[in-house]
């Protein structure tokens, strides 16, 4: 990225100021380096979110930003539906509510590692995994109506989980405001066999090591001991979120001229959310969430029934569950006052600081954990919101290394059955349906995602808690 178009607000904060159809700044948070190998379509795309109508203070770009459909992945922004403000499909991304949640064990690295083998296996055999994998769930229309409208707390009803488990996920498990008669026939026959699997991409279940601590005050608040074993899930809502994203997407271009918004980039399509078809997608966008939520609560229950089997007595406890790809009603201070907004985060992580009321009373002192995956091979990080976050970035975060070249690029440089030898080599287990799926995740094909947490860290986005470790992955 060409720097000079920027104004260093800091170290680690960029700003460009409004410009041709900016309506406000962007602003990007990363260090140089991390800029400078940033694609120059990031620097285009957030600039362009800056000029939809209703948008509020910035648009933001965190330090995981790279090329998306419309929106860059990893931007944020807030829009005012009293002043205009628009939702965008783009803005959310196709795999609504995708996201992460981190389990405890209670067990120790060297307990785990003495049964590394047999639990690689359980654990590849019983989670569904690649695409198009299907579960042992199959839902007619009824029953997958309750699902979208009862998210984490229906899959918790029907035995999926404990109800302990919903004070641990956004929303209380449940995503109010969903709208199952809004998700088309298509999305849900393409969900029906889909429930309870992790699918493809950059989705995994990786058993972790806790290999460092930063904050231990806060790391006891969560749970979290050096040397012990930690399982993340990360996946989301699967064709149905795919589907429902295409559908809106083809609808708001046309929905955008009927109300005279001109857009820099068809892939922009956005409607007023005061609108008919705003307030559809909102309806159904919701729903997506919920199959996310109940999709997660549905695969840890499997996590639970395998590492019971292997290790009699383990509970896999939750710590916390996060999402991406959302747009949700949120209270922000703007310009000394209190307003509700429709807060887009497309591959950023929303970060409460300490004392949010949303949060559940264990963690409130504490900040929200913040989820941040790796890659196979590569780290992962537990963060915690800050109180800052919220006056830099509607209290938002990173939500992973993101990609530093295309899935086309990795599979040219790597060959999957050689990714996962090496691998093993340092004591990690991947096993995967699909070797070029592998190739297509290749650790190298990402950013170094200690700079980028870091650079998180330093720009007062969340402040790193943990670094977590591979030890298994389960990947799609």
């Amino acid at each position: 990225m060409d720097l000079s178009q920027l104004e260093r607000l800091s170290e680690y904060a960029w700003r460009v100021p409004p410009r041709g159809g900016m309506r406000v700044p962007a602003v990007l948070y990363a260090d140089r380096g991390l800029m400078e190998a940033m694609d120059d379509k990031v620097l285009e795309q957030i600039c362009n979110v800056a000029g939809l109508p209703g948008i509020v203070k910035a648009a933001y770009a965190m330090p995981d930003a790279h090329w998306g459909y419309g929106f860059p992945i990893g931007g944020v922004a807030a829009f005012d539906p009293d002043q205009g403000g628009v939702v965008s499909a783009g803005g959310v991304g196709f795999d609504i509510s995708c996201g992460v949640r981190t389990l405890h064990t209670g067990l120790a690295v060297a307990e785990v590692m003495a049964r590394q083998e047999r639990l690689a296996e359980r654990l590849f055999q019983v989670i569904p995994a690649g695409v198009g994998s299907t579960g042992r769930i199959h839902l007619d229309e009824a029953r997958m109506d309750e699902m979208l409208a009862g998210g984490a707390a229906w899959a918790v009803a029907q035995g999926w989980g404990r109800p302990e488990d919903l004070e641990r996920i956004e929303e209380g498990g449940r995503m109010s405001g969903a709208k199952p008669e809004e998700v088309s026939a298509r999305a849900k026959h393409r969900q029906r066999n889909e429930m309870g699997t992790l699918g493809s991409g950059n989705h995994y279940l990786e058993v972790q090591k806790i290999a460092e601590i930063y904050d231990p005050a806060v790391a006891r608040r969560f749970g979290l001991e050096q040397d012990q074993v930690v399982v993340s899930i990360h996946c989301g809502s699967r064709g149905l979120g795919h589907q429902i994203g295409t559908e809106f997407l083809k609808e708001m271009a046309v929905a955008a001229r009927q109300h005279g918004i001109s857009l820099p980039d068809r892939e922009l399509a956005c409607a007023p959310i005061h609108s008919d078809t705003g307030q559809r997608y909102l309806g159904a966008m919701r729903a997506a969430i919920n199959c996310a939520l109940a999709n997660r609560q549905i695969l840890t229950q499997l996590t639970r029934d395998v590492f019971d089997e292997i290790f009699p007595g383990t509970t896999l406890d939750l710590l916390y569950d996060v999402s991406h790809n959302t747009c949700k009603v949120e209270t922000h201070e703007v310009d000394g006052q209190k307003r509700r907004l429709y807060v887009h985060r497309k591959g950023a992580t929303r970060a409460f600081g300490p004392g949010h009321p949303d949060l559940p009373p264990a963690l409130r002192d504490a900040g929200q954990p913040v989820l941040i995956g790796g890659s196979m091979g590569t780290a992962s990080y537990v963060l915690a919101g800050t109180a800052d976050s919220e006056t830099l970035a509607f209290s938002s975060a990173c939500h992973g290394a993101g990609r530093a070249m295309s899935r086309h690029q990795a599979t040219r440089r790597w060959r999957g059955r050689k990714l996962v030898d090496d691998l093993a080599g340092h004591g990690i287990l991947v096993r995967s349906p699909s070797m070029r799926g592998v190739a297509e995740e290749a650790p190298g094909a990402y950013k170094d995602v200690s700079a980028v947490v870091e650079a998180a860290e330093r720009a007062g986005l969340a402040r790193r808690v943990a670094r977590l470790e591979p030890l298994v992955c389960i990947k799609g």
